[in-house]
């Protein structure tokens, strides 16, 4: 058997290894973003901003009527038809029966997971929270936990996973919404590594 030979029915191998297991690294590469915690007691929940259906907010809320943490930080910037995303969210969640009692709106100009962290943590040891429950979508939760451990190891943070329409770990490939989902985090979860 010449090298060549060798080296196609090697290729061949992998190609029906990798297409009879994709199933499993698929999920587990899907699963690898999602770092979901049980919603315990806290001081304060923070809601991400990013999330334009209104899953986060609506899953803050929750936790806020079950009476996990006094009140909700409501992150957004104001790039949303010229109005901040935190107002737009708080009306989303009055319109859905909650009270407005239940959330601050913090309006910011972050564009990015980092910059958010770097406005809404001195806000958050301005309100004296220091066990802190983060809301984002589930894709996005293994990231944004880790950026703001790093940023203040001295706050306690638990990250709440919102339910995300397209995507699950175990699934993101059976729709474009979740392959894009999953593309684009993973770029960014990269890019975090590298301090980009």
């Amino acid at each position: 058997m010449n090298r060549r030979f060798r080296w196609f029915v090697f290729g061949a191998v992998v190609i029906v290894l990798l297409l009879v297991t994709h199933s499993y690294w698929l999920s587990a590469l899907g699963g690898y973003l999602i770092r979901d915690e049980t919603p315990a007691p806290a001081d304060m929940v923070v809601v991400l901003a990013g999330d334009y259906v209104g899953n986060r907010i609506l899953t803050a809320a929750d936790m806020v009527r079950r009476g996990l943490a006094p009140k909700a930080l409501i992150s957004g910037p104001g790039d949303v038809y010229g109005q901040y995303e935190s107002d737009l969210a708080i009306a989303f969640a009055v319109k859905h029966g909650f009270p407005e009692s239940y959330f601050v709106p913090f309006p910011n100009e972050a564009k990015s997971t980092v910059a958010e962290a770097d406005a809404v943590i001195p806000e958050l040891r301005k309100l004296h929270a220091h066990r802190i429950e983060i809301v984002t979508s589930n894709f996005h939760t293994r990231r944004a936990g880790n950026i703001y451990r790093a940023r203040a190891g001295d706050l306690d943070f638990h990250v709440v996973a919102a339910p995300d329409a397209y995507f699950s770990g175990d699934g993101w490939w059976k729709n474009r919404e979740g392959r894009k989902t999953f593309l684009a985090e993973w770029e960014k979860t990269v890019a975090t590594w590298f301090g980009i």
